[in-house]
């Protein structure tokens, strides 16, 4: 019998796999416990439909992000830090700063999680950090650090 599995199943395959298993394995096991569905016409379409709709949704995701890269490529964000006497900059700039002062400043919001910084900015002057959009998109976002 053909059945178009509904969740992964161990030592049969994945979800959304067609497989041929035997009928008693099926109507005993598999239906009941919601795994699996027989495979009709319907269900082959309803799967097609769904796949497709998976792959445009992700084709959207990626464009979405490569465009939000374009973007945040041409801006420099400029922050300002106040200074000791010895001119060095109190504090230090971190991901949840650069966030806010993007979304502030731009109007771009954007997750502190998704800025690469290695270690907080502890200095004055330009720096340049990563930002990792998701589907392997990133983007190098400008940063100016100057003196209040």
């Amino acid at each position: 019998m053909k059945v178009i599995l509904t969740q992964d199943v161990p030592s049969q395959g994945k979800k959304g796999t067609i497989k041929n298993v035997s009928d008693g394995y099926a109507t005993n096991f598999l239906f009941p416990k919601g795994l699996a569905v027989p495979a009709t016409d319907k269900a082959i379409n309803e799967l097609k439909q769904a796949e497709a709709a998976q792959k445009k949704k992700l084709e959207n995701e990626i464009a979405a992000a490569k465009a939000l890269a374009a973007q945040l490529s041409s801006v420099t964000l400029v922050i300002s830090l106040s200074a000791g006497a010895d001119e060095r900059p109190y504090g230090s700039v971190t991901s949840k700063e650069i966030a806010e002062t993007l979304e502030a400043s731009y109007g771009i919001a954007l997750d502190k999680r998704k800025i690469d910084l290695e270690r907080p900015i502890k200095s004055f002057g330009d720096a340049e950090v990563t930002v990792k959009l998701g589907h392997s998109v990133n983007a190098k976002l400008k940063i100016s650090i100057r003196k209040k």
